[in-house]
């Protein structure tokens, strides 16, 4: 079954079936339905993808970049909302979203070898491999919670002044034992000295931002720091400074769902939040309301940060079809803190 066999059934060209399919926007809506219903009754499903793809030169997919695996990016609310808004973003474009690992399997380096017109770098280890291997691509990218790089769009939000705001809130209330949970990758993990730390961009500018505003109170945080992907990381982490000879009043989180173990650590421990321990998460996820005490955190719009990322990816996709330059500005979205229920003055 062939193209040319449904046109000889409706008295058509070739290129008009084609259309039918793949430019839809050519033909009145009466004669594209008449053709599909033509196509219907032969039993033909459209054109080969594959062959398709050959033809434009575009695969007609983009991929999204994560350190985490695959299964853990669905586990994470933050990450799920932000998948959700890139997806609503390529919808009217046509563009599949492909998921990449940045790990490597029986020899497959998906940043390397799967077929992309372009792809979204997310939240990535910097020193990852499967970073270079897209740069070297040469494909369009934007990067997203990365380090920018010249020549490639990049979204941020304003982690270092959310987190300076966070910690001086703690401040102001009069804490003055002040703890820091954490987590990442690379470097140095347990208890730790902010020297000790490697990070990528937005475990740095957090850790700056709690210095900011921490260091002119002549306050040195306890930090506690957990490989990045545990699901456990925040209770180890809070347990870790919860046990020492003289706990934090106050825990800084690298994000809600660390808070979210801080604060079981704490129940366990027989402390009430926020009575005896407050707490502060990162991120505003959708959970943050939702736990008992609700978090005082800090708000990032995730959604927002997903479609301006996949326009500019888009918008990248397309200068390259047109060998026009691409845009490669820096967009930084802002933060605010929100004060719920779970931050008081320390006993």
């Amino acid at each position: 079954m062939t193209l040319q066999t449904i046109a000889d059934r409706v008295g058509v060209s070739r290129m008009t079936v084609s259309n039918a399919f793949s430019r839809p926007d050519q033909l009145s809506p009466t004669l594209r339905d008449r053709i599909l219903a033509v196509a219907d009754e032969l039993g033909y499903v459209g054109p080969d993808p594959a062959a398709r793809a050959l033809a434009r030169g575009t695969v007609g997919a983009v991929g999204l970049l994560l350190t985490d695996t695959l299964s853990g990016a669905f586990a994470d609310e933050v990450a799920t909302t932000f998948l959700g808004a890139i997806a609503d973003e390529l919808a009217p474009t046509g563009l599949g979203l492909t998921l990449l690992s940045t790990a490597t399997s029986g020899g497959v380096v998906p940043a390397r070898d799967v077929a992309m017109d372009g792809a979204l770098v997310y939240s990535c280890d910097p020193e990852s491999t499967a970073v270079e291997w897209l740069l070297r691509r040469k494909i369009p990218l934007v990067f997203i919670d990365q380090i920018p790089a010249d020549g490639v769009p990049a979204v941020n939000v304003a982690d270092r002044e959310g987190a300076r705001a966070a910690a001086q809130h703690l401040v102001d209330l009069g804490h003055r034992r002040i703890g820091i949970v954490t987590a990442g990758v690379r470097g140095a993990h347990g208890l730790v000295a902010p020297d000790d730390i490697i990070d990528g961009f937005v475990g740095t500018h957090r850790l700056l931002g709690w210095l900011d505003a921490l260091t002119p109170a002549g306050i040195e945080p306890a930090i506690a720091r957990r490989p990045h992907g545990d699901p456990e990381s925040g209770y180890q982490a809070a347990r870790l400074l919860l046990e020492a000879p003289q706990p934090p009043t106050a825990i800084l989180c690298f994000s809600d769902a660390m808070a979210q173990g801080v604060v079981s650590a704490a129940a366990d421990a027989g402390l009430s939040v926020p009575e005896d321990l407050s707490v502060v998460g990162f991120d505003d996820s959708p959970g943050s309301a939702r736990l008992r005490p609700p978090l005082t955190t800090v708000r990032q719009d995730i959604q927002a940060k997903g479609h301006a990322a996949a326009a500019a990816l888009t918008q990248s996709i397309e200068a390259a079809r047109n060998d026009t330059p691409a845009p490669a500005g820096h967009l930084c979205l802002p933060t605010e803190l929100i004060v719920r229920a779970s931050t008081a003055r320390p006993r």
